[in-house]
């Protein structure tokens, strides 16, 4: 049996001051990869900073003027299952419906999701397309960082020495913009995603004002295809103006080649699934 310490904070000041004093700390929130990792062999930790204590970390609170924040410690369940949630941003609702299963999606947490970076997962790119920020705190205070900007790569991450993801910020979204996330799965319906994708649109008289589209679980970090988004605006969503834009997607991303599909593979998969997730945002289709 492997022994180690187990610090458990009240209060996220605590936290952060004990990530300051010790080097040898790690953060565990929901297990949900961490455990895996120690169970293999692939990490022997000294000590683990449970988390899950924290008062208020899973708090989840809604502004019109402000936007959504998110504690980092709240489940992906409380988010698929949240009416607030499924009331403004329903395709995140359905991106975190879709993660693995549901004990799983009982035991995951948001912020441990976004701080693992793990590459084939299904939130980071929804929320990306959503404009989400995320909150970094240590005992020196609080900064916030774009998530596009602070997922670096597969399993890394702008997290400094000390700090910690402490929330989730959303901004408020247009009323009249949709959005669409389709994800493909090479094994089971419950694995992870071979490919994701998510789409969002404005459209006023037929002609699209704005639109967002990236690609998640292909490259190490989800793929924002500007090119597409540009090539789009002002312009009716036709089949020949989506079908360029999903050929712009499978263009700009980097597949990497894994058990759930080659980079060839997957490269033609995300064209499939931009065609398909644009075109149910162009014909008044989607989650908004």
């Amino acid at each position: 049996m492997r022994r180690f310490e187990l610090l458990e904070p009240r209060s996220l000041q605590e936290a952060c001051g004990i990530l300051a004093e010790r080097e040898d700390v790690r953060p565990i929130a929901g297990g949900t990869a961490l455990l895996i990792l120690i169970k293999q062999g692939i990490y022997i930790p000294t000590t683990l900073l449970n988390l899950k204590k924290i008062k208020g970390a899973s708090d989840l609170s809604f502004d019109p003027e402000r936007g959504l924040r998110v504690g980092a410690l709240t489940s992906i369940y409380d988010l698929e299952t949240s009416p607030v949630i499924r009331e403004h941003y329903p395709v995140l609702a359905y991106a975190c419906h879709v993660v693995a299963n549901v004990r799983i999606r009982n035991m995951a947490t948001i912020g441990g999701n976004l701080a693992h970076a793990d590459y084939q997962s299904d939130p980071p790119a929804v929320l990306i397309a959503l404009g989400a920020r995320v909150e970094l705190t240590s005992h020196e205070g609080s900064r916030e960082v774009k998530l596009a900007d602070f997922l670096l790569g597969s399993y890394e991450t702008a997290l400094r020495p000390g700090e910690l993801l402490s929330a989730l910020l959303v901004p408020p979204l247009p009323p009249d913009i949709r959005g669409s996330y389709i994800k493909f799965t090479s094994c089971s319906s419950k694995d992870r995603p071979c490919v994701g994708v998510v789409a969002m649109a404005r459209v006023e008289e037929g002609v699209c004002r704005e639109a967002r589209l990236v690609v998640g679980a292909v490259s190490p970090k989800p793929v924002r295809v500007s090119g597409a988004e540009e090539f789009s605006q002002e312009k009716k969503l036709t089949s020949e103006v989506i079908e360029e834009m999903a050929v712009e997607a499978s263009r700009v991303v980097d597949p990497i080649d894994d058990l759930r599909g080659s980079a060839n593979y997957k490269r033609h998969v995300t064209r499939v699934l931009a065609r398909r997730a644009l075109s149910q945002v162009a014909n008044e289709g989607g989650r908004a």
